[in-house]
């Protein structure tokens, strides 16, 4: 993939003094360097690191943010200008921006990340080092794959898929720990893997979804899987229906755990019936 012919050159970072060896010649990734800035996000770190934006991570404008998930992800333009204009609105930034403004808690980013540690009392901005342990829990949220018998693929195998149940799963399992979101932030949350879900979504035999390797190698080192390349464009309605099928997951799942727990309760008390009635 290429970036457009009018798109404004990328910077080069340096590593310790020197330039970087891949910057401004190829897409090749190369990890954050001291000094340079990053955020919350992966898809936006992803960016940097591959040279769709600047490799430093700063002086990013509205148009920057635009060719760059464009030229990367195969973006819309509508979906692409939707996400960079509101990035920053919620901001409040209107000239240029650095990746580590967007980590400014309660803005865009928010509690029960999936992959970060929620921000510390009364910290202004949220951790962007990746908890690695929080990847596996991910991963092994995913159960849809390939079936080699009755149960399938074991969670986090890596003939495994992702698809909006599994994400659901993921994020009832992180919003139970974390403060409760308010609803703009809970719609951001699905939007963003709803995002994820249709840019890379593939299919192993009946199955459709992400592969959880794919999910492990972006999520958990933000970087683009070697095996991948875009194959369609995604729009902003997809998203949008992306998003809602996560959240009609997130209800039904919530809904099936409330069941279980009523089902457990009324078997109990029935036990605890029989244990105390008296004998005649």
């Amino acid at each position: 993939m290429s970036l457009p012919s009018d798109h404004p050159a990328i910077d080069v970072h340096t590593h310790k003094g020197k330039e970087c060896p891949v910057a401004g010649k190829t897409h090749a990734w190369c990890p954050a360097q001291p000094g340079d800035s990053r955020s919350p996000c992966p898809a936006l770190n992803t960016l940097a690191n591959h040279g769709y934006i600047a490799r430093d991570g700063k002086k990013l404008g509205l148009f920057d943010l635009v060719s760059g998930l464009k030229a990367c992800y195969n973006l819309s333009t509508p979906l692409a200008v939707f996400l960079s204009i509101g990035g920053f609105v919620l901001l409040r930034r209107f000239s240029k921006l650095n990746l580590h403004d967007i980590g400014r808690h309660g803005r865009i980013e928010h509690d029960a990340s999936l992959v970060h540690r929620d921000t510390p009392s009364g910290e202004q901005y949220a951790p962007i080092d990746i908890n690695h342990e929080l990847v596996e829990e991910l991963v092994a949220d995913a159960k849809t794959g390939d079936e080699d018998g009755p149960e399938g693929p074991e969670a986090g195998d890596q003939r495994s898929l992702m698809d909006a149940s599994d994400v659901a799963r993921a994020r009832i399992r992180r919003e139970k720990d974390s403060p409760p979101l308010d609803a703009v932030h809970a719609e951001i949350a699905r939007g963003e893997m709803a995002i994820i879900l249709g840019v890379w979504e593939t299919k192993a035999g009946k199955k459709t979804g992400v592969p959880t390797e794919w999910i492990r190698e972006w999520i958990g080192h933000e970087r683009l899987p070697k095996d991948w390349a875009p194959t369609h464009v995604q729009g902003l309605k997809d998203v949008v229906k992306r998003a809602k099928s996560i959240r009609v997951e997130m209800d039904e799942q919530r809904l099936a755990e409330k069941a279980e727990k009523a089902d457990v309760v009324d078997e109990a008390g029935q036990v605890e019936l029989v244990v105390e009635k008296p004998k005649l």
